[in-house]
């Protein structure tokens, strides 16, 4: 029997409340996708629905929920994005998924699961949310903690000029030079090699770090590499502090 068009229509409004009443926590949060957006795919989801309904043993109505799983995923990729390293949208893009849902089970008719799950979306944005800033207060201190000495690290860079056939033994030099200084907390960060244009010669370019300032450890390293006769050039600073914001 095909579904009646005022059980259609109870069905289609259920689905735009329930949609709407998540999206009311998504527009207060200023996220991406808010009350309208919710809206609108919970009420798609069910009209898609009911209108497998319509005509009883030609279309399932179940293959027709599978494919909305399947198409909304494309809907919550649109809100993903990078943002340097972190990823934003994600729980965006969950929450649309499950406004897909709710949707869903309006339009089979099912308010009662409908209202349920629409529940459980709002409880979890709304209730865990403390929980989730708890447990970034615990995390923060470690991490900032981490970072502090990361940014109390002297780095320095060094730049040294050689024939290119002394190249590879020039930076081999330099590797066990760092490794057998003074200074054993004097680290390699970086160590690369570049062609100079129109030239015989390469510019072998090394980033080095260390707990404190390691001036006269460095010196010495940089000076033994400047007396090797396939070095023609051979320079070091110390680089400047990073703020962070």
């Amino acid at each position: 029997m095909a579904i009646g068009l005022g059980e259609s229509a109870v069905n289609l409004l259920a689905a735009a409340g329930l949609g709407a009443a998540i999206g009311v926590e998504r527009q207060w949060r200023q996220r991406l996708a808010g009350l309208r957006t919710n809206a609108l795919v919970a009420l798609g989801a069910a009209g898609f629905v009911v209108s497998s309904q319509l005509v009883p043993g030609e279309v399932s109505p179940t293959r027709v929920a599978a494919q909305i799983v399947s198409g909304i995923g494309f809907l919550g990729a649109g809100v993903i994005f990078r943002e340097g390293a972190d990823v934003k949208g994600l729980n965006t893009a969950a929450t649309l998924w499950c406004a897909a849902g709710v949707g869903m089970l309006a339009g089979f008719g099912a308010l009662l699961h409908a209202s349920l799950l629409a529940a459980l979306v709002l409880a979890v944005h709304l209730l865990l949310r403390p929980l989730v800033r708890a447990l970034k207060r615990r995390i923060a201190p470690a991490a900032s903690r981490r970072d502090e000495a990361a940014e109390a690290e002297q780095r320095y860079a060094v730049s040294i000029v050689c024939r290119a056939a002394e190249a590879a033994r020039v930076r081999a030099a330099l590797v066990q030079d760092v490794a057998a200084s003074a200074a054993p907390a004097l680290r390699l960060t970086r160590l690369e090699s570049a062609v100079i244009r129109d030239t015989n010669s390469v510019e072998v370019q090394a980033g080095l770090a260390a707990p404190a300032r390691a001036d006269a450890a460095l010196e010495r390293v940089v000076g033994r590499l400047g007396l090797d006769p396939g070095v023609t050039a051979v320079r070091w600073r110390a680089e400047a502090e990073t703020a962070t914001d």
